[in-house]
């Protein structure tokens, strides 16, 4: 079986940095966002974190031929009609229940499988003991426990709402279409009701026999060699070396992350400290919205006493 590491939650809160972090470790290879890698990369010919075109990355067409026999034999529209049909947020319920249906189910499972075959090659060319997926879709957590070839474990990310939503306020170019798209965004209370629905799913996974273990973006921030050191053992790695970690700042090397945040294409020296501006830059009232459409799951989480 492929050991596979899930980050999910609501983008924004902090999975890539996690990610990345995670990618340092020994035994462990970083895959990127690749719920996205299909339609951006397989298709689009978009930058893999190394900074070559999808279609120039050594790593990834090595990938593709062991998974595949070339990424040409790969239907992308197959792939993501699956996807619209099995793989949403409003699937879920479906996707939790034991009464699905004998033909969602065979679905689910060909969806399922066409990520199983590429971690399996990951895995193989990489040769890493854990892969990261950062696809953050809580959907698509619950797909991938129908792969019987995957040892599915999931970190579940949680960061205050309120930071949540400030961040997707912000302009940020994807420097991955240099410069030409800019990254999706959504307003405060837009933001809040996805932060709850992402974050609901992926609190109650456990109870479909996934191993899932939540980590707050502010507690890694703070303890980082603490929360790393819990992930590895989650993971089921031995207690890891931290060097790349001295003095509040990590070391960060080069990946080959296919897609997401503009961080993946850091590499040297990233400092380790929260970004908390959304406390005086989110505007009173916008803050006020945001805590009460999201106030039972932040006191869930212990962030009953933020302002």
């Amino acid at each position: 079986m492929v050991r596979v590491l899930f980050l999910g939650g609501l983008g924004r809160s902090g999975t890539t940095l996690l990610e990345r972090l995670l990618g340092e470790l020994p035994g462990v290879c970083p895959l990127g966002e690749v719920v996205h890698l299909w339609e951006r990369d397989v298709a689009g010919d978009e930058r893999c974190a190394c900074g070559a075109h999808f279609s120039a990355c050594d790593f990834w067409q090595a990938v593709g031929e062991k998974a595949f026999g070339g990424w040409q034999h790969v239907d992308v529209w197959r792939v993501l009609a699956l996807r619209h049909a099995v793989e949403r947020t409003r699937h879920i319920p479906r996707l939790a229940s034991v009464r699905m249906s004998a033909s969602h189910r065979l679905l689910v499972e060909e969806y399922a499988d066409w990520y199983a075959r590429l971690y399996e090659a990951a895995a193989v060319v990489s040769g890493a003991e854990v892969l990261v997926d950062s696809s953050k879709h809580a959907a698509l957590a619950y797909c991938l426990r129908f792969a019987p070839s995957i040892d599915l474990r999931v970190v579940h990310v949680v960061r205050d709402s309120r930071g949540v939503a400030y961040s997707w306020t912000k302009k940020v170019q994807r420097p991955e279409t240099d410069g030409a798209e800019e990254m999706t965004r959504y307003s405060p209370s837009r933001s809040a009701l996805l932060w709850n629905a992402h974050n609901m799913a992926l609190s109650v996974l456990d109870r479909c026999g996934v191993p899932v273990m939540r980590v707050r973006y502010e507690s890694l921030l703070d303890s980082p060699e603490q929360v790393l050191s819990e992930i590895a053992g989650f993971s089921g790695l031995p207690a890891p070396g931290m060097d790349f970690l001295r003095g509040g700042t990590a070391q960060l090397g080069p990946c080959h992350s296919a897609a997401g945040n503009p961080m993946r294409f850091t590499v040297g020296p990233v400092p380790l400290r929260r970004d908390d501006a959304w406390r005086t830059a989110l505007p009173g009232r916008q803050r006020r919205v945001v805590s009460a459409l999201t106030a039972p799951l932040l006191g869930m989480y212990g962030y009953r006493g933020a302002r």
